[in-house]
């Protein structure tokens, strides 16, 4: 008897090698990209295949109803970070540019925000951001790195500060603002006209003009050229960047090696601090447009590049499972995978689709307040202490992320400020069967279009729409001629009283409910009536981060491998 209870005595000696629940777990968190959530197996994909996604799922605990804070890039992820709606960050816009657009921008994630990266590095963890960013990079100057992660509590940054774009391989239509560019085309190419008109009619004596006025025009045409082209015309150099900390490694970056570089990065930072807590953000770039797939994969899926693509990540989570399990670390280290947003629709080449599957539900990227746009996958896994194999129903979000994280690793959330997040700890180890979340308020920008009530006497599911796109063609589910949704004007409609859906009867929101159809229907309007204005007297103003200013290039800011505006450099040799 007392040789065993030593063997245990060692056993625990050892946290690599004891089954029960660590103190201070590991965190690897993999955050994908414009991921649909029927693009997955476990959630219903039988075409593309996930085996790593899918086993993740089986040995843990699959979320069925996580919802994304936003529908797009930047404020979903600002979100996800500091477990707020990003309207208290000022992280929403109140414009049509719903994503920072620049990395010479002035916006993103304030510093006085308190990520959970920031919490689990004040309590001892090594953490790692590897990926994608896009929340800023600097405030008033081109160094001050006020936005980068390095100033948001993580201790090693690999990647990229931006987004993918179609503009960094350069081969299809712009990303950025295309109708934007094409006015601007326009405008040059009419100021152009008009001065070759000018100056073939004063040769010819057409036209009794001053040389003092075509020479006038000719330079307004040329400073209206510079002063769009400087930026959109070089957005490949400006936005398309990887760094390294605060150096910038590529600019502008290799597609190629991309994939390999990033693997590589946070296989290592796992191999690195195996023996201390560590928190690792893998932020994939995939499957945002245009869907950089290395020669091995493609043509292997039945659903062409887009398909490819989400195979490839797919291995790349698989990759980062190995190496879990090949250090020893499976039991200690809390895994969570999830998408920040829905698939995006309206991406296409010609007639092939370039986004993702929402499965059942309507809407997609962009789009706040419909299901397909911010019901995500949800998954983790903790072997020994999360049953495997559980499937929840409950309405979650990916700000629970914050406190679960921050709970597990010994710290506290931040008691003065307003956290809209709540622990998923007792919901995934079964001693609560309920979400703690009443209500979850769906924005696009800062523009509230749904809400969300769990009624928990009866366990059902309302959501009211107060605003809903509108689609071009009407009956195509997507903004295909805008390319993406508006939030607010022309694009969106209002409802008064709201779009009201059974989501518990209803999850593809077919069936909008009247008070002839429904004898709830005044009651439940009415209550989430006064939780939105529950909900609004919660809101404090803040500095918009993507403000016209905020979100416009700035050279003084443009992170630059060289001397500005020579910025071009490959790997750590700079020219």
């Amino acid at each position: 008897m007392e040789r065993y209870l030593n063997i245990w005595i060692i056993l625990c000696l050892f946290p690599r090698t004891c089954i029960s629940n660590p103190s201070k777990p590991n965190f690897l968190l993999i955050l994908a990209d414009d991921l649909g959530i029927g693009d997955v197996g476990c959630y219903g994909n039988d075409t593309i295949r996930t085996p790593n996604i899918d086993g993740l799922a089986k040995d843990g605990v699959r979320l069925t109803q996580h919802i994304a804070a936003a529908a797009v890039c930047t404020p979903s992820r600002a979100a996800f970070l500091t477990g707020r709606y990003p309207i208290r960050s000022g992280m929403a816009s109140s414009t049509q540019r719903q994503v920072l657009f620049w990395n010479g921008g002035s916006g993103g994630l304030p510093p006085n925000e308190t990520t959970f990266a920031r919490i689990l590095n004040q309590q001892g963890y090594s953490t790692a951001l590897v990926g994608k960013w896009h929340m800023g990079v600097n405030c008033k100057t081109r160094h001050d790195h006020c936005h980068h992660p390095l100033n948001h509590g993580f201790d090693y940054f690999y990647g990229m500060p931006f987004t993918l774009l179609n503009e960094c391989q350069g081969t299809d239509d712009p990303e950025l603002a295309k109708s934007l560019q094409d006015t601007y085309w326009f405008y040059t190419e009419i100021i152009i006209l008009a001065v070759f008109t000018l100056v073939v009619g004063k040769l010819a004596n057409l036209f009794p003009v001053k040389w003092k006025i075509i020479i006038c025009l000719a330079i307004c045409g040329l400073l209206h050229f510079i002063s769009w082209f400087s930026s959109y015309g070089f957005t490949k150099y400006w936005n398309c960047i990887l760094m390294r900390n605060h150096d910038i490694t590529e600019q502008p970056m290799n597609l190629q090696k991309t994939t390999s570089n990033m693997l590589k990065e946070a296989i290592t930072f796992i191999e690195r601090y195996k023996h201390r807590p560590f928190l690792l953000f893998v932020s994939l770039l995939h499957v945002h447009t245009p869907l950089i797939t290395t020669e091995k994969f493609q043509g292997r899926s039945r659903h062409g590049l887009y398909g490819d693509n989400v195979e490839e990540m797919d291995w790349m989570v698989g990759r980062l499972l190995a190496v879990i399990d090949k250090e020893d670390l499976k039991n200690t280290t809390f895994i969570y995978f999830a998408s920040d947003h829905g698939g995006f629709l309206e991406a296409h080449r010609g007639n092939s689709q370039l986004g993702g599957w929402n499965g059942i539900y309507k809407g997609g990227k962009g789009m706040g307040g419909w299901e397909g746009g911010i019901r995500v996958p949800g998954i983790v896994r903790w072997p020994g202490v999360l049953p495997a194999g559980t499937v929840i129903d409950e309405p979650t979000s990916l700000m629970d992320i914050y406190p679960t994280v921050v709970q597990l690793a010994g710290g506290a959330v931040p008691q003065d400020r307003v956290m809209d997040g709540h622990t998923l700890l007792p919901l995934l180890r079964g001693t609560e069967q309920h979400s703690r979340h009443e209500f979850l308020f769906h924005y696009c920008g800062v523009f509230l279009h749904a809400v969300r009530w769990h009624h928990k006497d009866s366990g059902t599911i309302w959501k009211a729409h107060y605003a809903t796109p509108v689609f071009q063609p009407e009956a195509s589910g997507a903004c295909f001629r805008r390319g993406i949704c508006l939030c607010f004007g022309d694009g969106v409609t209002h409802h008064d009283p709201p779009l009201l859906f059974n989501l518990s009867q209803d999850p593809s929101e077919a069936n909008p409910l009247s008070a002839d159809t429904e004898p709830l229907f005044h009651t439940v309007v009415r209550r989430m009536r006064r939780a939105v204005e529950e909900h609004r007297r919660t809101l404090t103003p803040v500095p918009q981060q993507l403000s016209p200013y905020n979100n416009m290039w700035k050279p003084w800011l443009q992170p630059c491998c060289g001397t500005f505006p020579f910025c071009w450099c490959n790997e750590n040799k700079k020219t």
